[in-house]
Parts: C-alpha cells; sequence; structure tokens
C-alpha cells in the first residue's frame, strides 16, 4: 500500500490538472481581461504548467533535507517579496488588493511562496533535537511570531483568506507535532475572533459577511457571485449540459475561470464530475498521508503534513465558499482554477512529497534521526 500511495498521488494530481486545462479552454473564452485573445488565459496557464512540472521533476531529486537547511533563505526570500507588493510600479493592485508583483515577463503572487515557506520553517522548527511542544513557549509562542511576520505582510495586502489558511496550517501543525490541544482551541478562538474582528473593520469584507448570513438579500451585488454558482450547479444537475455548454461563463458569473471554476465544472459536467473532483482531493489525502506516516524522520513526517494541510484545506474552503458554505473569498482551487502561481507552487510541493516518498532515511546518523518521533512530546525536564 505504501508503495501504490506515490501511485495515487501522481493519478489525482494529473487527473485534477488536466480537467483544469480543459475547464479553462472552455470557461476562459468568456473572461473580461482577456485582450481579444480567446486563448490568453489558457496559454499563460499552460506556460506556469510547464514551469511547474519542471519545479515538481526539480523538487523530486533533490534530498527534502535541502528545506530544512535553506528555510532562511526561502523565508527571507517570501517576506522581501511580499514587502514589494507595496512600492510604486512593481506591486499591481487588482480588485482593492496588493497582492501582485508585475515582473515584466509574468504576474507573480509571493503569497503562494509564503505559503511554503512558513511550512519549511515549522517542519524545522518541531524536528530539531530540543524541541519541547508541549510548552506554551516552544509549542505556540515563538513558532506564531516568526510566521506572524508572512501572516501580517499578507494581511496588510487585504489578502485575509491566505492568512487565515497560513494561520490554521500552523495551528494544525502545531497540534501534529504534539502540542497541547487545550492551547490549540484557545488560539483558535482568538485567532477566529481576531479575523472577524478586522474583517468587519473592511467595509468590503463585512459586506461579505453580510451577505454570507442572507445571502437572498443582495443577489446582484455582493451575492451575485455565489448564487450565480448555486444557479450553475442546479443547471448542471446529475449529467450537466455538457462541456462548452454552460451559460454562467457568458459574464453572468464573475471570475468563472479562477476561484469559481468548480460550479463551471457542475454545470456542464454535472454532479458525476464534482464528485470525482472531490474523489481526488481525498485520494491527495490519503495517499499523501501514507508517505508522511511513513516518512523516515520527524522533518519529513512534518513537511509532508504541512504540505497536504495547505492542499486540502485550500481546497476546502474553494468548495465551500463555491457551494455558499463559507463566506466568499478569492482562493483559488488546487491544480484546477487559473492562477500560474498557485498552480507551479502546488507542483512544486507534490514534488517534494514523491522526494519524501523516494529517499526515506537518510544514510548516517543526522539531527533528524535523533528528533523525537512525531507524536510524542519530550518529557519535561
Amino acid at each position: 500500500m505504501q508503495r501504490s500511495s506515490i501511485y495515487l498521488l501522481l493519478l489525482s494530481v494529473v487527473g485534477l490538472v488536466t480537467l483544469g486545462v480543459v475547464m479553462l479552454f472552455s470557461t476562459s473564452a468568456f473572461a473580461q481581461d482577456s485582450h481579444g485573445d480567446i486563448y490568453y488565459f489558457v496559454k499563460r496557464q499552460i506556460v506556469w504548467l510547464i514551469i511547474g512540472l519542471a519545479a515538481c521533476v526539480g523538487s523530486a531529486f533533490i534530498d527534502y533535507h535541502f528545506w530544512r537547511k535553506s528555510w532562511k533563505i526561502w523565508f527571507g526570500v517570501s517576506a522581501l517579496l511580499l514587502a514589494l507588493c507595496f512600492v510604486p510600479h512593481v506591486g499591481m493592485r487588482i480588485n482593492g488588493s496588493l497582492r501582485w508583483l508585475n515582473l515584466r515577463v509574468a504576474v507573480f503572487q509571493p503569497s503562494e511562496l509564503a505559503k511554503i515557506a512558513a511550512i519549511f520553517f515549522l517542519a524545522w522548527w518541531f524536528s530539531r533535537e530540543k524541541t519541547e511542544p508541549h510548552k506554551l513557549l516552544h509549542g505556540f509562542v515563538i513558532p506564531f511570531a516568526v510566521v506572524s511576520v508572512l501572516i501580517g505582510l499578507i494581511a496588510k495586502e487585504v489578502d485575509l483568506g491566505t492568512s487565515a489558511l497560513i494561520g490554521a496550517t500552523t495551528l494544525a501543525l502545531c497540534f501534529v507535532a504534539g502540542a497541547n490541544w487545550a492551547l490549540i482551541v484557545a488560539f483558535c478562538g482568538l485567532g477566529l475572533g481576531g479575523l472577524l474582528g478586522i474583517a468587519m473593520l473592511i467595509p468590503e469584507r463585512a459586506a461579505r459577511m453580510m451577505t454570507f448570513l442572507n445571502p437572498e438579500g443582495d443577489k446582484l451585488g455582493k451575492g451575485l457571485q455565489q448564487w450565480q454558482a448555486l444557479i450553475a450547479f442546479g443547471s448542471g444537475g446529475f449529467e450537466g449540459l455538457g462541456l462548452g455548454e454552460g451559460r454562467q461563463k457568458m459574464l453572468y458569473l464573475p471570475y468563472a475561470h479562477t476561484d469559481f471554476i468548480f460550479p463551471m465544472i457542475g454545470e456542464e459536467l454535472g454532479l458525476r464530475f464534482t464528485w470525482l473532483v472531490l474523489m481526488g482531493y481525498i485520494l491527495i489525502i490519503l495517499s499523501g498521508g501514507l508517505i508522511a506516516a511513513n516518512a523516515k524522520d520527524r522533518f519529513g513526517k512534518l513537511l509532508a503534513t504541512g504540505i497536504l494541510l495547505l492542499i486540502s484545506l485550500q481546497a476546502a474552503v474553494n468548495i465551500g465558499m463555491t457551494t455558499s458554505l463559507l463566506p466568499n473569498k478569492g482562493m483559488p482551487l488546487p491544480f484546477i482554477s487559473y492562477g500560474g502561481s498557485n498552480l507551479a507552487v502546488c507542483l512544486f510541493m507534490v514534488g517534494i512529497l514523491v522526494n519524501i516518498h523516494r529517499i526515506g532515511m537518510p544514510i548516517g546518523p543526522t539531527p533528524e534521526s535523533r528528533a523525537v518521533p512525531l507524536g510524542r512530546s519530550v518529557p519535561r525536564i
């Protein structure tokens, strides 16, 4: 089963990526900002797909302990790129958010790199020889203080969704590393309360929250996307209207090729394919979980777990958002939505999972092999 887990992982990823390219062909022709080229978004996505595949192959052959040694570089580069988003003529403001860098040849979203940089740090922190995850200082205060540097910069971009994603992943990874569950519950309450408080102070985010509580009250305003998404699901039914036959993409559903591509799958391909998408993510979680469980050292276990948390939580938020189970938040569906930065980073993380599966226990004694087994707290001194 352990050997077949890597094949299930790769098969699921290939299936989701293929479906994403097919749906992008179908939906992006009607998207705004296509500059008169019906294949504008498709061509850009394919370029990023090639970059992502190269990153996937490269990370699959790089010993994953390299990320343990170089986490400071990745963390520093991520913080620098996030700061550059606020520099005029370098950072790009889209829909009121400064999340993108204009690199002339491409547009890049630094928060995607910050996600994996945070995981590198957390996996290193909790895999040290003298780690004490059960204590407040080492189990929460220090790791959260460090990760908050990235979270703070991302939140200032007005990207509360990614900030919450990194925060939730940090909490979950602290729990997996052996932190006190009572502290986790307390931090969850404080974090959720703080996030809601910040959201209510931002008029646009507050309007989204009110719309979520009463979606029918503003069907032509803040609730337009989610309302049209529900119409798309209902129109598709079980069989779907047929590939390319969807109507909501014809400027009825804004951003149908990015954050709201899941309803388009439901409208054109039906409930059958939405189930297949869910099954694809479930297989990624199960196969990735086997890889994490059978990693030969603590760093590998934590790194694989953090990657799975990022992918699965992001998918859950997008699906919950597009089905009106969660407030509207701009977050792409991993491997499927248009978004080159997210696609490339997700494929890069898949390559790391492949390497964790391939490498196993390093030759000779290492700090990782002497670390405390995952899930076991260090005895109090």
